[in-house]
This record gives C-alpha cells, sequence and structure tokens, in this order.
C-alpha cells in the first residue's frame, strides 16, 4: 500500500532483474512501488488496491500486455506506461489504441523512465483533468473538456486520454503552427527532447478515428495546425 502521500506505481514485468532496477529508480524517487510477475496478478492487483499508474511490460508470460491493458479499460483509466522490447509501430499503435497513455521502448534511461512517470501523472491528475468545461467546436467535430467526450456530428468518438489532450491541444491553438517538441511538452509535459515520433502515432491514430472529420494538417518539417473547418454536416 502507498505510503503517505506518495503515488502508488504497479510495475508489471516478468524480468526480475528490470522490475528491480525499475522500483528503485522509481522509490528513489518518492513513488511507493510494487511489482507484478504476471498479467493476472497485475489484474488483481489493478483490481484490489489504489494503483496512480501502471508501468506494463507488452511481452508477460501467460496474458499479452495489450490484453491487461484492454481489461483495465473496461473498469478504469488509471494511467498506463507501456515498456516494449520492440521498436515497432505497429505495437504502439495498438497499445495507444486500447488505451495507453505513453510509451517506452527498451533499453530506456532510467531518468528518462522517471520524467515520464512524473509527466503522466501530472497531466492525469483530478484537478487538472477537471478544470476545464469548456467546450470547442469545428466544423462537425465537438469536443467537451469537462466530459471528455467528442462528437462528430451526433456520434461519439472514442479517444484514448493522450488522443484527447492532443486534439483538445490543436483545437485550443487553431491558427498557429505548434511543433512537435511543443506537443511533447504542452500534452505529455517533457521539458526534455523527447521521442517525437510519440506525436505522429497518435496523430495518426486521430485521423484514423477522426476520419474526414479530422482537423490536422501537417506542416511539413515544423509540426502540425489546425485546417479551416468544414461547415457541419445537416441532419437529414
Amino acid at each position: 500500500m502507498a505510503g503517505g502521500n506518495s503515488p502508488a506505481v504497479l510495475v508489471v514485468e516478468d524480468e526480475a532483474s528490470i522490475a528491480s532496477f525499475v522500483a528503485l529508480y522509481l522509490k528513489n524517487a518518492g513513488y511507493d512501488v510494487s511489482t507484478a510477475a504476471t498479467g493476472a496478478e497485475a489484474l488483481a492487483r489493478v483490481a484490489a488496491g489504489d494503483i496512480a499508474l501502471i508501468i506494463l511490460d507488452l511481452m508477460l508470460p501467460d496474458i499479452d500486455g495489450i490484453e491487461i491493458c484492454r481489461r483495465v479499460r473496461q473498469r478504469s483509466d488509471v494511467p498506463i506506461l507501456m515498456l516494449t522490447a520492440r521498436d515497432e509501430d505497429v505495437d504502439k499503435i495498438i497499445g495507444l489504441e486500447v488505451g495507453a497513455d505513453d510509451y517506452l521502448t527498451k533499453p530506456f534511461n532510467p531518468r528518462e523512465l522517471v520524467a515520464r512517470v512524473k509527466s503522466v501523472l501530472r497531466r492525469s491528475a483530478p484537478e487538472r483533468r477537471h478544470a476545464e468545461s469548456a467546450q470547442l467546436r469545428h466544423g462537425d467535430l465537438s469536443i467537451d473538456a469537462g466530459r471528455r467526450e467528442v462528437r462528430v456530428g451526433e456520434q461519439e468518438i472514442q479517444l484514448a486520454p493522450k488522443e484527447f489532450d492532443l486534439l483538445w491541444e490543436l483545437l485550443d491553438h487553431r491558427g498557429l503552427v505548434l511543433t512537435r517538441d511543443q506537443l511533447l511538452e504542452r500534452v505529455w509535459g517533457y521539458t526534455f527532447a523527447g521521442d517525437t515520433r510519440t506525436v505522429d502515432v497518435h496523430v495518426r491514430q486521430l485521423r484514423r478515428k477522426l476520419g474526414d472529420a479530422s482537423p490536422i494538417v501537417t506542416v511539413w518539417g515544423v509540426g502540425y495546425k489546425v485546417g479551416p473547418a468544414r461547415d457541419p454536416v445537416s441532419a437529414a
């Protein structure tokens, strides 16, 4: 259980050396850390305890990390940071699609892991998530910050937490071009040079889910912006 006000972090990793290594750095950073070596154990811990964040390895001996993420999202919006040894976009896309908040590819710098944990927790804090009650509309696309809902016309579009935050950031700065580094800082909270592919993966997911209603335009060599709004589609 968490000691004092220390956020409880669950490290789901079947390689004991990596699990202990990650746990050590997180404990030194002030987190209350527990570990799970299997997917079944992880799901039981999430169901039983007050977990603030999950660090989830994709390669586990019993249940695939993607399936664990999917099951957790059915009952909880606890932040999930994926760890993967596979440097393939398809793994990251699938993980982000089922609700992971961020990913880190092995081998990784432990200081970067701690920084990402801090930023994910900061962005997911209740006071941050519920501070906004505003709504934005762009053509047929509407986004409600308080309810964390996105709609195209009357159809609700299910977005992962960081997909929602990225879309809001771009719409809230319509008319401006935001660089990938700016988006990393504003959406993920990184104040260092992070992996800008994170932004690109989320943009691809947003375009796929929003289809023709996606307002995101690539500014080659710079970043992304919101394009002109299409006229809302009238109900037949």
